[in-house]
Formats: C-alpha cells, sequence, structure tokens
C-alpha cells in the first residue's frame, strides 16, 4: 500500500513539479532575454546602447585621444602663420672722452632703425597648412580606430556579463529542480521505497549544484568589475547590472557584402589612404623649402656726423638672397619621396589585413551558427525529455540511481555547452563588426 501510494505521488506530483521548472518543455528557452537573472538590489539594468553612450563619455583612454585630436587641430593654426616682422634699432659713436675738455656723449651719436621681412615663396605657408590638415585628419582616423578596438573590448565584456547571467540562472534552476528531486527522494525513503544509501548519494550530489551555483556568482561579479572599469564607473557591484538578448541569429549575408563594407567603414585603412595624401603633401613641402625666399628690409639713419648737413636723416633698402649653392633640402626632398612609397605599401598591407580580419571572423561566426542550430532545434529538447523521463522512471523504480545520475549530469552539460556556444557566437559576432568596423551584426 505504501508503495502504491509513493507511485501515485511520483506519478502526479513530480510531472506537475517539473513542468513548473525553467528549461522545461513548457519554460523559455535557457538563457533567452524572456527570463533575466533578478537583480539583487532594484535599478535599472542597463542596455548595450546605454552602455556604449556612458563608456563614449566616460573612458579616460578614449577621451584622452580626442584631445590629441584636439592638439593636431591646434598644429594647423601653427602651420598657417605667417613670419614675424624683424625690427632692428641700434645706436652708434657714442663719446667716451672728453674732446678738448668738453664732455659731450650724444652729439655726435648715430641712431639707425632696421624693418625686415622674409617673404616666403613657392606656397610654402598653403604647404604647411594642407600637411597639418592631412596629419589632423589621419590622427582622426586613428582615434576612431581606436575607438573600434576598444568597443570590441567592451562588447566583449558585455557579452561576458551576460553570459555569467544566463549561467547564474541555468546553475539557480538545475539547483532547485534538483531540491525538488531530494523532497520526493525523502518521502520515498521514509515510505521503504529506496535505501539509506541512495538517498545519501541523491543529498550529496547536491554540493556539486552548490559549487556551480557559487562559481556562476563569481564569474558574474568579476565580469561586471571589469564592465565597470571600461566605463569608469564607481557603481557598486550590486547596483549594477546589464540586460540584452543572449540568443543567436541563423541569418548571415554573403560573405563579399562583409568585404566591402569593411574597405568602405574601416578607420585604419582610411587612416593609410590618408596618410598617403599626408606623404604626398610634405613632399611638396620639402619641394617648396628648398627654394630661396628673399628678406626685403628697409632702414631710417640718424647721423649727426656728417659734414653734409642734408645727410643727416636718410633711409635706405636692401634685398638679402640666400645662395642655395650647398643646401637645397636635398634629403628631405628625397626621405618624403621614399615615405610616399612606405605609405603605399603600409596602405595594401593594412587592405590585406582588412581581407583576411574579416574572412576569419566570418567563418567563426558561420561556424557556431552551424554548431548552435542542432542545439535550438534538437539537443536541448532532447537533453530536457531525457532528464524528465529517466527522473520520473527512477521514481517509480523504473531506472536505477546511476541512470538517474548520469541524466541529470547530460542534462546540465548539454545546457551548459549551448550557452557556452551563444556566449562565443555573439563574441565572435562582435570580431567581426570589428573587423567590419561598425555594427553590422547587433
Amino acid at each position: 500500500m505504501k508503495r502504491l501510494t509513493v507511485w501515485l505521488y511520483a506519478a502526479v506530483v513530480l510531472p506537475v513539479a517539473l513542468s513548473a521548472r525553467p528549461g522545461s518543455s513548457q519554460a523559455s528557452p535557457v538563457g533567452s532575454a524572456a527570463a533575466p537573472v533578478p537583480q539583487t538590489v532594484a535599478g535599472q539594468a542597463l542596455t548595450w546602447d546605454q552602455v556604449k553612450a556612458r563608456f563614449e563619455a566616460a573612458n579616460p583612454a578614449l577621451k584622452a585621444d580626442a584631445l590629441g585630436v584636439d592638439e593636431m587641430k591646434a598644429e594647423e593654426t601653427t602651420a598657417y602663420l605667417r613670419p614675424n616682422p624683424q625690427f632692428t634699432f641700434s645706436e652708434d659713436g657714442l663719446q667716451l672722452a672728453p674732446h678738448n675738455g668738453v664732455w659731450q656723449p650724444l652729439i655726435g651719436v648715430q641712431e639707425q632703425s632696421n624693418l625686415g621681412y622674409l617673404i616666403e615663396r613657392e606656397h610654402k605657408r598653403q604647404l604647411r597648412l594642407e600637411t597639418a590638415k592631412d596629419a589632423t585628419r589621419v590622427a582622426e582616423s586613428s582615434h576612431e580606430d581606436l575607438e573600434r578596438n576598444m568597443i570590441f573590448n567592451l562588447r566583449s565584456a558585455f557579452v561576458q556579463t551576460l553570459q555569467a547571467k544566463a549561467v547564474v540562472k541555468l546553475a539557480h534552476d538545475d539547483l532547485e529542480y534538483y531540491d525538488k528531486i531530494i523532497d520526493i527522494s525523502r518521502t520515498r525513503f521514509h515510505a521503504g521505497d529506496i535505501a539509506q544509501i541512495d538517498l545519501d548519494r541523491i543529498e550529496l550530489l547536491r554540493v556539486q549544484y552548490e559549487s556551480e551555483l557559487q562559481t556562476a556568482l563569481v564569474n558574474l561579479r568579476t565580469s561586471k568589475i571589469q564592465l565597470l572599469q571600461l566605463l569608469n564607473d564607481r557603481t557598486p557591484v550590486e547596483q549594477f547590472d546589464v540586460e540584452g538578448p543572449f540568443t543567436f541569429s541563423d541569418q548571415l549575408k554573403q560573405l563579399e557584402e562583409f568585404r566591402q563594407t569593411a574597405l568602405d567603414n574601416r578607420p585604419d585603412l582610411r587612416a593609410a589612404l590618408q596618410t598617403i595624401e599626408e606623404s604626398k603633401a610634405a613632399h611638396k613641402l620639402a619641394v617648396a623649402n628648398g627654394s630661396t625666399d628673399p628678406t626685403l628690409s628697409g632702414w631710417y639713419t640718424h647721423n649727426p656726423s656728417f659734414n653734409n648737413p642734408n645727410d643727416v636723416n636718410t633711409l635706405g633698402l636692401s634685398v638679402s638672397i640666400p645662395l642655395r649653392i650647398f643646401d637645397r633640402n636635398q634629403g628631405e626632398k628625397k626621405r618624403t619621396q621614399i615615405d610616399i612609397d612606405r605609405s603605399q605599401q603600409l596602405t595594401e598591407s593594412a587592405r590585406a589585413q582588412v581581407f583576411s580580419d574579416v574572412d576569419s571572423a566570418y567563418a567563426q561566426v558561420d561556424s557556431n551558427i552551424t554548431l548552435l542550430k542542432p542545439y535550438r532545434d534538437k539537443y536541448l529538447a532532447q537533453s530536457t525529455r531525457v532528464r524528465d523521463t529517466v527522473t520520473f522512471a527512477y521514481q517509480r523504480g523504473g531506472a536505477s540511481l546511476m541512470d538517474f545520475l548520469n541524466a541529470q549530469s547530460d542534462y546540465r552539460v548539454v545546457q551548459l555547452a549551448y550557452l557556452q556556444l551563444i556566449g562565443t557566437y555573439l563574441t565572435a559576432a562582435s570580431q567581426l563588426n570589428l573587423a567590419v568596423g561598425r555594427e553590422v551584426i547587433q
């Protein structure tokens, strides 16, 4: 009679308890956005767009690099400045000793004022400005490239946090489910349906579930700390949370589309192309600097020592022309010409790197999608069905304890592997976004 009561309990109560647990065929898929981990402290969880906006506004490394771009813009003002005129004033003929017993130190002093100005030829000033503007454009593209790489690091930390939350939820649900199994097993033990050793083995296995939950909680906390560091945020970890879809899409565009998008958007490739233009402008400036720049001067002289009273006050003009016999800036002309070729070769290398990055990231994303499809379409449901069936059979005496424990282990392995594959897919998608130069996969 007791055994019949236990069987009726297992047949009626157990299916109802199992159907209510997350991960069953009636529950939401493991790791889906429909069932996020509850926040430990009430507060609004940040989405990816909010995290990205905070990062761009607060990250000190990114802000410091942006100031470097502003410095380059200030260099444009310096490059376009005109040469300063030169003013010289001199006095000569001071009386150092009395003449015929008379001390008149200023009576015969000669005074001269000179004003000179360097005339720059061959558009040197305009070429300096062009070179400075090219350097600014390169700095802006380099700043965008730095932001691109740092956004990838931020996205990776964001994905790790979402994955850690999903693993915490899985570990929590597994422990909750197993506690129901323990309660039912104790009821069977008291009814004399199972031995003490079987109950002990079932209860001892709970420590593994507890360990997995605590490890998942530590990993979640660590991921949040890394994310807060990138955000330069001092919010306590307990009050910080993020949310977003932790799933995958099996729709992937053709490789050629990603390649073309990368060629149009990669800031490092754009910086390489701009470096070629900067090198060309620098070569033009080097050629211009090899030309002769005359200096025009004019002066006014007051010389009372002349015998001719009409020559006391005089004006003069002069032109100073350097003779570029030896130094015609040959070294800079040659160096800048070589630098053009060097920039072109580096650009070709950058273009090849773009294709390599896109192809590698695309292959990784495509591989993850291939692995995830059978999990979504088959393995998740199978692992759940096997666990529920073996558990039900064990409670009715139709399966051994070893079968029951193996079914529990297989379920956890499949569910955890799926979550890890989702995290790998999202990281690979971030890598593809990094390779392309913008977010093509959300």
